[in-house]
């Protein structure tokens, strides 16, 4: 297919930007909110006068979760809508499916999701949480507070089998025990979240991980509740459970469950109200602010900045000026580091109160360099004791 000329040659033309994020499918509501943050950081540069004097235009595609219409709108945005830069994707199976056409095309793209880690393209700036900065210190919190005896749960598709691996190797490292690993098609019955339930009783574990995702996170949340089971005695941990899956859950059922992430909307810096007021301004005062959506936000930010020092959007000099910059986030200062092209971000762990929020009860007091490899990672350098907060 023919590649469009982009528009952005054009001295006066605005700079045009995709957009892949869902707004049907599993994993919708987290995504629409990637989609808030990311149009509320295009509102914010348009109304200081663009870059360059030059507004940012978003070509916008619902991809619906199906990781092959992530494929063929990504290929679209490339060859035919004359875009450069994609903003986008969530689950890592979307990832994977858009990184072949993005490299193909020359393009760049900016992903703002926790992913597995283990990856390395050129043509993609990772701005969501690698293991180092979420996974080993949620398992160091776990297995200081709750005991070390673990059972896995994940939806059946790239990441919750990556995610379990390296939660499965840090609870070994700490001479823990993992007692069962089950997975989930996507969209499961409640049916087939009973059944797991029923496994973990057998299984006595002391902590559930879960890498369960979407929509099918209130489903099985809920089968812990009606198990009988209690989040004082056998909590959920997880990655992926964010204000857009507690916002499905009723309070009874969420509460007392724990969340490692750089970002919640109970942060309360002036940054972080600042962000979450103009997030809900603009796209509604229900809408959930999750770190999905502040990452979205600021990668947004961080790509514009280095688009204003470059004055082109070719991805090649793009990422030139990617590592020179940094911005004051919602969650603190971040960067990205130019050696892997992921993100530093500030690792917190938050537990859901009886107001159905998350409160954070652990902050490692900076932000920490990303190592998506877990090159030198060792649970001894995240003493879980560290900068704990009361609930509140």
């Amino acid at each position: 297919m023919r590649r469009a000329s982009p528009a952005h040659e054009t001295k006066d033309a605005a700079w045009r930007v995709g957009l892949l994020f869902s707004a049907t499918g599993v994993t919708a509501d987290v995504e629409t909110s990637q989609l808030g943050g990311t149009l509320l950081a295009i509102d914010e540069i348009n109304a200081a006068g663009g870059v360059r004097g030059r507004r940012i235009e978003a070509v916008a595609y619902d991809p619906a979760c199906d990781p092959r219409a992530f494929r063929g709108l990504a290929e679209k945005l490339l060859t035919e809508d004359g875009v450069r830069l994609l903003f986008g994707c969530y689950m890592s199976s979307t990832r994977k499916a858009v990184l072949p056409i993005v490299e193909a095309q020359g393009g760049l793209l900016f992903y703002p999701t926790l992913y597995e880690g283990f990856e390395y393209s050129r043509h993609c700036v990772y701005t969501g949480a690698a293991p180092n900065q979420n996974s080993i210190q949620l398992a160091a919190y776990l297995l200081r507070h709750y005991g070390n005896r673990f059972f896995l749960i994940g939806s059946d598709y790239v990441y919750p089998h990556e995610s379990n691996r390296i939660m499965s190797d840090f609870v070994v490292q700490s001479r823990g025990r993992v007692l069962g690993e089950v997975y989930v098609p996507l969209s499961a019955p409640e049916a087939a979240f009973a059944e797991v339930m029923e496994k973990v009783r057998e299984a006595e574990p002391d902590v559930i991980f879960s890498t369960v995702v979407g929509t099918d996170t209130a489903r099985l949340y809920a089968a812990h509740h009606a198990a009988g089971f209690s989040a004082r005695r056998l909590p959920i941990a997880s990655l992926t459970t964010s204000e857009a899956e507690v916002a499905l859950m009723p309070r009874e059922v969420a509460v007392g469950h724990i969340t490692a992430a750089p970002f919640f909307e109970t942060l309360g810096t002036p940054a972080a109200r600042r962000f979450v007021a103009a997030f809900k301004k603009r796209n509604g005062v229900h809408r959930p602010v999750t770190a999905a959506a502040e990452a979205a936000y600021f990668q947004l930010h961080i790509a514009m900045q280095a688009l204003e020092r470059a004055g082109t959007d070719a991805p090649e000099a793009l990422l030139a000026e990617l590592g020179a910059g940094s911005f004051e986030a919602p969650q603190g200062r971040v960067r990205i580091e130019p050696s892997n092209h992921h993100a530093w971000l500030r690792p917190r762990i938050a537990e859901i109160g009886a107001d159905g929020r998350f409160h954070i009860v652990w902050d490692a007091g900076a932000a920490v360099k990303p190592d998506p490899y877990c090159v030198v990672q060792n649970l001894d350098d995240w003493p879980a004791d560290g900068r704990r907060f009361a609930l509140s």
